[in-house]
């Protein structure tokens, strides 16, 4: 489906004498100004799709993200925001999940494995911890698209990678959209995403999308990802078909 972000935002300056003082000594203006972040920007996002969004900080990534999600909400989709879901006060183990055995799955891909850690409260666990606790809670969700701004900001980046390449695997397996937001443009292997936006200042955008062949496997076509020990061949994240490589 398509969507059109535009935003735009008319600044002004407060004029009190010190603002009018600098502005007399650097000569600034001091009219107002619109300020253009999307000029009516289409990107076409489709069910099962991963949107991996990058760029510098302040250029408008979470923007992007938060205007996407709520026209997906609009249009009858349900979202699921990283930042919104609480943890509650019960053992990890009982946080997620229909039975012990699919709650330790989500764990798992989320990069929690410790049998020690499922004992515990959220509240006992690490900043690292939690964010992985709600990662598992995210993929263990129902809902149709799942966001995650500032995508592994508080994690090293090596699990970060890993978790990025969990997360997007089980997104796709469920055919769930995966949107996420992040400066760290390092997880593109990982995600392998299907869209991948790189925000500049101002309405600069750069759109990539991911080259797509047919796939035997669920999902339509090809979409190769590295996982962490691997260097070479790739493999897609839909049906594990090694990647065909030519020799020139």
């Amino acid at each position: 489906m398509k969507y059109v972000v535009d935003k735009r935002f008319t600044t002004s300056v407060e004029r009190t004498p010190r603002v009018l003082e600098i502005a007399e000594g650097f000569g600034l203006g001091l009219s107002e100004k619109e300020f253009i972040v999307y000029d009516h920007f289409e990107i076409e996002v489709n069910a099962g799709d991963v949107v991996y969004i990058t760029g510098q900080s302040g250029s408008g990534k979470s923007l992007l993200l938060k205007d996407l999600a709520a026209q997906m909400r609009a249009g009858g989709l349900t979202v699921a925001d990283l930042d919104k879901i609480e943890l509650g006060n019960q053992p990890v183990i009982d946080l997620l999940g229909e039975t012990t055995t699919i709650a330790a799955d989500f764990l798992a891909k989320a990069g929690i494995s410790d049998a020690y850690l499922y004992l515990r409260k959220p509240s006992e666990l690490s900043d690292g911890q939690r964010y992985r606790l709600k990662l598992a809670s995210l993929m263990s969700k129902g809902h149709d698209v799942w966001v995650a701004d500032e995508f592994g900001a508080v994690l090293d980046r090596v699990t970060a990678r890993i978790i990025a390449f969990n997360i997007q695997k089980v997104a796709r397996a469920l055919k769930k959209t995966l949107i996420v937001a992040t400066t760290h443009t390092d997880l593109e292997m990982e995600l392998a995403p299907t869209l991948m936006v790189t925000k500049h200042f101002r309405e600069k955008i750069r759109l990539k999308k991911a080259e797509s062949k047919e796939c035997s496997g669920q999902g339509g076509r090809h979409i190769y990802s590295r996982s962490m020990n691997q260097t070479y061949p790739r493999l897609c994240v839909h049906c594990g078909q090694v990647e065909e490589i030519r020799a020139l």
